[in-house]
């Protein structure tokens, strides 16, 4: 006598569903590493971005099948571009592999917790990159100069930054920084350009306005802040950011070459053929609220 064949159910769906999500990253095999290629002499902005931008593509998905886990930190002068090199690495990346942490205010719990402890709870996982826009280095920077923190929890930082990112190294993250340098006048004609502005005027914070005047201060913290964090395992990268443009292609090639991904070449995805028609009726148009079409 024939067994009874199993009704099929919810977890026979997800099975199934796994399955063909295990398929579909099959779909990209390794040819080894990309091929060192220089610049173009007279280069267009735009296609070197492009460029760039597909290794990036490729960086991800090698991230993403090895379980690779990069945490890369940008840093800098207020108005010196971080936010327009994020922009441009992420927009043609999968938000599920690369997604940006950008933490506001500290809390009153935060407060009385260790200082690191929000951060690492945002630190990737396999598979992932986290771009952080800001990091924990808010304690040497706008903390110390704007008197946020007092001198002991200064001092503390500075001591225990360098082993706190040593253990993150350990424990097999790859960690990658970068200060944006910009000049005076560079970033002052950038300020009133936010001023002028209305649709980049909510980049301009009071705080940024603050740090404006305090220039030198800035200057000062930054050098402390690299005598004790830039180290050999996790050494800062300055970034020239006076020119926009030049800032992100340099930004994104460096980023790229930090990490030793193998050129991922996507393979031919199948379609399978479209569910038959058996005669279902949708429902009439008229009982669906359309936007009007302005446009």
């Amino acid at each position: 006598m024939a067994k009874k064949r199993k009704s099929s159910g919810p977890e026979d769906a997800v099975r199934r569903a796994a399955k063909e999500v295990t398929a579909v990253e099959q779909h990209w095999r390794a040819a080894g590493r990309p091929k060192s290629r220089k610049p173009p002499e007279n280069y267009k902005y735009i296609d070197e971005l492009a460029h760039l931008q597909f290794e990036l593509i490729k960086l991800q998905e090698w991230i993403r099948l090895q379980g690779l886990r990069v945490a890369v930190l940008f840093e800098g002068r207020d108005a010196a571009g971080k936010g327009g090199v994020i922009k441009r690495i992420t927009e043609s990346l999968n938000p599920r592999v690369c997604r940006v942490v950008a933490l506001g205010t500290p809390t009153e719990r935060e407060r009385g917790q260790w200082y690191f402890q929000r951060y690492v709870a945002a630190l990737p996982t396999r598979g992932e990159m986290v771009l952080f826009d800001r990091s924990w280095y808010n304690r040497a920077g706008v903390e110390h100069v704007m008197g946020f923190c007092n001198d002991a929890e200064y001092q503390e930082f500075l001591r225990s930054c360098p082993i706190f990112e040593g253990m993150l190294v350990r424990s097999g993250i790859y960690l990658i920084k970068y200060w944006f340098s910009v000049n005076d006048e560079e970033q002052e004609r950038r300020f009133q350009e936010r001023i002028r502005n209305p649709t980049k005027r909510w980049k301009l914070s009071p705080m940024d306005v603050e740090s404006r005047k305090r220039w030198v201060e800035y200057s000062k913290a930054k050098d402390v802040m690299f005598a004790h964090t830039d180290r050999n395992k996790t050494p800062w990268h300055v970034v020239n950011a006076d020119d926009k443009k030049r800032a992100r292609l340099n930004c994104i090639r460096h980023l790229l070459n930090q990490i030793p991904y193998q050129d991922m070449k996507p393979i031919e995805i199948e379609l399978p053929p479209r569910q038959l028609d058996t005669g279902y009726r949708r429902p009439r148009k008229s009982t669906q609220r359309f936007v009007p079409q302005v446009y």
